[in-house]
């Protein structure tokens, strides 16, 4: 029988010795190491009826193939609640496939852990003259690397951390966990590192165990990267331990927004000074006013109408009847108790309201509502409207989940269904500004801002087929709140859904003004509420932290404090278009005296 034999080349690259220096001779152990490889390579190579890379390619795809079907029909019995255990005849021969390819796999792959074992047999013997002859071979090789040429370590010494790898070596090491305390040298072998691809940016912190080393390494690889300067972002003066896995990924700073502060706010007896973080100017200034001329006549009343946070499922069947048979079993009020009783297993603070579904062909769309404490909660229901689907999937297996979102929610989307239905928290808050404080502190008059609330904020949003928009700014308020206190800056659309009404009263003397928003979706608990400026904002108005005397008062006492700071806003910013005053304004308070010019140079 032919014997296929790989021919005998040497292990390392030829080399050109100089006159004076003397070719190394292979080593004793690496001959018998590369006599043993000869052999397993002839041995599994003869057993094989096809060549070797062929029969490699037919069992991999078998076995992917046959993984492939198999996932797929388990997937179809659990969607049809078959006991998986019950197999048809195709099943089991795709079974018997499986377990060949895997021998078969398992065999290949042992090859080369018999080769390993057999290249490393009488190690134990390890002298001076086998770590002279590795250090000498690895010499050939240019620099000290960790992939390709590593110079395998000896049981009781160390050998000091190698270099980048060279483009040729094809066995790739993974870098060793980086634990070691900061040091220039490291952190600049780590950013050639990250540069060069070897290590995942995003896995700094892990490898280091420093999460503030770990940004301000990512800082300099992409200015390295992209060659733009970052020396304005700063680093220094946050806590990066804080966010991680719960506020942003791979930090290379933070952005700095300026505070302040508007107030005092007298909201339905008591004052609070409201903090804001914008860099738009005039505006902290013109809500001020609105608070001013709020205290000065006697105070602003606030009422929570509702508070409920949403989630809306997609679910379809094989025809609209049996969606619609679905529908009618969740608004059985019978039915409710026990679907209720299911989603609030999720949660301590979480108790469903009600589920309000609506039918689009086939499909059915259930908007859960539910109250989730001090939270803003839209991981609280959604949990429990998981526990619910769960629950549901064993009455109609036939319900097939399309997403635990189906945009009837509706988040951070403008949508008519929060507008009118709400979402989160729905408020209404009113005062009667005097006409003396009109004529004075807001430089108008009682008539002229009814006719401008009327024409603009009614008749002109109603022109522009405005969702939610009957108002001058309450984005404005209600954007710098949110950033001020660690709420979700992105549910400032819907949460600025807002009606502003004005109307003369006492024989037309005095002003009655209020703003109608019934979707706020606060909360003072979870995602950025715990970092400390932020936190540091909602102590200032009370608000901190969960309530466990009465759970979702602090949230809801949030919400009455953004619909408050909305009517000072609407009422200041109205009155400075009323008087003629918006642009004299912006002029002085929201352009920069500084030379341009000369700040670009």
């Amino acid at each position: 029988m032919d014997v296929r034999r790989r021919s005998e080349e040497p292990v390392y690259p030829s080399k050109v010795f100089a006159a004076d220096e003397k070719p190394l001779k292979p080593h004793k152990k690496q001959q018998q190491q590369q006599e043993d490889k000869n052999t397993l390579l002839i041995d599994a190579s003869d057993a094989l009826p096809l060549p070797l890379y062929l029969t490699n390619g037919l069992f991999f795809t078998m076995f992917f193939s046959v993984m492939y079907f198999l996932l797929s029909r388990w997937r179809e019995k659990i969607r049809n609640s078959t006991p998986l255990h019950v197999v048809t005849l195709s099943e089991l021969g795709a079974i018997v496939s499986l377990i060949a390819s895997v021998i078969y796999l398992l065999g290949f792959f042992g090859i080369g852990f018999v080769q390993t074992f057999v290249s490393r047999g009488n190690n134990d013997s390890w002298d001076e003259n086998d770590e002279e002859f590795l250090l000498k071979e690895d010499s050939r090789c240019g620099p000290a690397t960790t992939l390709g040429c590593a110079v395998p370590a000896p049981p009781a010494r160390q050998i000091a951390p190698m270099a980048p790898p060279q483009p040729s070596m094809s066995m790739v090491e993974k870098p060793a966990p980086l634990i070691t305390s900061a040091s220039s040298e490291e952190d600049e072998e780590i950013i050639k590192s990250v540069v060069q691809g070897k290590i995942p940016s995003y896995s700094l912190e892990s490898k280091l165990g420093d999460c503030k080393r770990a940004a301000s390494i990512r800082k300099e690889v992409m200015q390295r990267i992209t060659g733009k300067s970052l020396e304005g972002l700063p680093l220094e003066g946050f806590n990066y331990e804080s966010i991680l896995g719960q506020c942003c990924e791979m930090p290379i700073g933070y952005v700095q927004i300026p505070v302040g502060i508007a107030g005092p706010l007298l909201l339905n007896g008591k004052e609070f000074s409201v903090p804001m973080a914008t860099t738009e100017g005039c505006l902290v200034a013109s809500t001020n006013r609105g608070c001013k001329a709020i205290y000065a006549s006697g105070g602003a009343t606030c009422i929570l109408l509702r508070d409920g946070m949403t989630r809306a499922p997609c679910v379809r069947f094989g025809t609209a009847k049996r969606a619609a048979e679905l529908k009618f079993f969740v608004e059985d009020p019978i039915k409710f108790e026990t679907l209720a009783n299911v989603f609030n297993q999720s949660s301590r603070f979480a108790r469903l309201q009600r589920i309000q579904c609506a039918i689009a062909g086939k499909n059915l769309y259930m908007r859960f509502v539910c109250s989730t404490g001090d939270a803003m909660g839209m991981n609280m229901v959604s949990k429990g409207v998981q526990n619910v689907l769960d629950y549901l999937q064993n009455e109609y297996p036939d319900m097939d989940v399309i997403g635990i979102s189906g945009n009837f929610c509706s988040d951070k989307k403008p949508a008519a269904v929060n507008w009118i239905e709400g979402r989160g928290k729905s408020v209404v808050c009113e005062a009667i500004i005097t006409e003396e404080v009109v004529k004075k502190v807001l430089k108008t008059e009682v008539a002229a801002l009814v006719e401008l609330n009327m024409l603009k904020n009614l008749t002109g949003s109603a022109m522009a087929g405005a969702l939610g928009g009957f108002n001058a700014h309450a984005s404005n308020i209600v954007s710098a709140v949110f950033i001020a206190t660690g709420q979700d800056p992105a549910q400032n659309i819907e949460s600025s859904h807002c009606i502003t009404m004005m109307e003369a009263v006492n024989d037309g003397k005095d002003l009655h003004i209020s703003v109608t928003m019934p979707s706020i979706e606060v909360g003072t608990v979870g995602g950025g509420t715990q970092l400390a400026s932020q936190s540091a904002c909602l102590n200032l108005l009370g608000v901190k932290g969960a309530n466990r005397e009465a759970p979702g008062s602090n949230a809801r006492l949030l919400a009455t404090v953004v619909a408050g700071s909305v009517l000072a806003g609407e009422l200041s910013l109205m009155s400075a278009i009323s008087s003629g005053q918006l642009v004299n304004s912006h002029m002085k308070y929201n352009r920069s005296t500084k030379d341009v010019t000369k700040a670009s140079s």
